[in-house]
């Protein structure tokens, strides 16, 4: 596609995914308020939980002050802001710098633009993939995720998954320079950047072995695209080790500063186990049904992933889908944090998506008019409670 004619298709993309972005905003909308009538009635700031809570805290100083501070807890752990990647506080301090915003506001609303770049993306790719009726319902199920009330905090999920989803959307369609450019700033963005740094790799290298065999030569594009993709989280990660002196590993001490790490799910395999052991104060019975709710989450996660398998999706979005799943379930640590980290892998909800885009309009739109107050009611309760770690 010549540049001319992508100046001429956004315009009529914008105008086929608006009354998508409508229904995605009001779900959001939704939750926002039921946030706001619960912390009301609780006495808390719906506003500082959007803002200045958990990593949205760490975002903000690293906008304000830069990197270097860090938390030494009693145990010896030390939590650096070196483990929150540039990309979202550099926003945030343009933003800032730019307009009266706080930096605290600042990261909110960039993330609020994001989630609608986010829901844009998703609805592109599954329009792309299967028609407009799955892109509705693929945007529309992202927005009712039971954690979804994060893509209207100040966190980072949002714009990665923005980027992520544009990117998959540049090589569906052959626009290799746009899918390396959106990658390597995925990789600015969270660490799980390499899952779009491998889909460009993985799509480029389908694309050059089957331009060999049909005698056509390679051309530069690909190669160029492969060549951006990795700059962002690749240089991120160097700077890193530069800067802590411990070279190319670095950044995977300061993770493990915060205890983070990949020893493929045992951790949390160990985790949910307990849960089924009667060595709390507590009864054991609410714990052993938590335990059996985890353990159908990730049976569904695991189902869904295969279904879209065997559902031949594309390959970028196997390879990004599969990446992102995985980095999720088999962290080590923070294991409150899973569903919000499987949020980005917007192509496991593509099966449920074509599903539901075959049934009747009315008993779509009842479904998901459901599910919504149910995400809103939790998301408030969530936040006012353990909240997203």
């Amino acid at each position: 596609m010549t540049d001319l004619e992508t100046r001429v298709a956004a315009p009529s993309r914008l105008r086929r995914a608006a009354p998508t972005l409508l229904g995605y905003a009001a779900v959001r909308v939704l939750g926002l308020l039921v946030l706001a009538g619960w912390s009301a009635a609780r006495g808390t700031s719906a506003h500082t939980l959007l803002t200045a809570r958990w990593d949205a805290l760490w975002y903000t100083r690293v906008a304000e002050l830069g990197y270097g501070y860090e938390v030494r807890l009693a145990n010896g752990d030390i939590h650096s802001n070196l483990a929150f990647f540039p990309l979202l506080p550099w926003l945030e301090r343009l933003l800032h710098t730019v307009t009266p915003l706080s930096y605290a506001d600042a990261g909110l609303t960039v993330s609020l633009a994001a989630s609608l770049a986010a829901a844009w993306g998703i609805f592109a790719v599954a329009d792309q993939l299967y028609g407009r009726r799955a892109g509705v319902c693929a945007v529309l199920l992202w927005a009712v995720l039971p954690v979804g009330i994060v893509q209207s905090m100040a966190y980072s999920e949002s714009l990665f998954t923005a980027l992520a989803a544009w990117s998959l959307y540049a090589l569906l369609t052959g626009r290799w320079l746009t899918a390396g450019t959106l990658a390597l700033l995925a990789g600015l963005t969270r660490p799980v950047g390499i899952a779009v740094v491998a889909a460009v790799w993985a799509t480029a290298i389908l694309f050059l072995v089957r331009e060999h065999r049909a005698g056509r030569p390679p051309t530069a594009r690909p190669l160029l695209g492969m060549l951006l993709a990795p700059l962002g989280a690749g240089g991120y990660v160097l700077w890193v080790g530069h800067r802590t002196g411990d070279g190319p590993l670095g950044y995977l001490d300061v993770q493990a500063g915060w205890r983070n790490g990949f020893d493929g799910g045992y951790a949390f395999a160990r985790f949910i186990a307990e849960m089924f052991t009667p060595f709390t104060p507590f009864p054991p019975f609410p714990s052993a049904l938590a335990g059996l709710a985890l353990i159908a989450g990730v049976a569904l996660v695991i189902w869904l992933y295969i279904t879209c398998v065997r559902q031949r999706q594309p390959l970028p979005l196997l390879v990004y889908a599969g990446i992102v799943t995985a980095l999720a379930l088999c962290a080590s640590s923070y294991f409150g944090s899973k569903p919000r980290l499987l949020m980005p892998a917007f192509p496991l909800l593509l099966p449920l998506a074509r599903a539901l885009a075959g049934t009747r309009t009315a008993r779509a739109a009842g479904t998901l008019g459901a599910v919504a107050v149910v995400a809103a009611v939790y998301g408030a309760f969530w936040l006012n409670g353990s909240g997203p770690p």
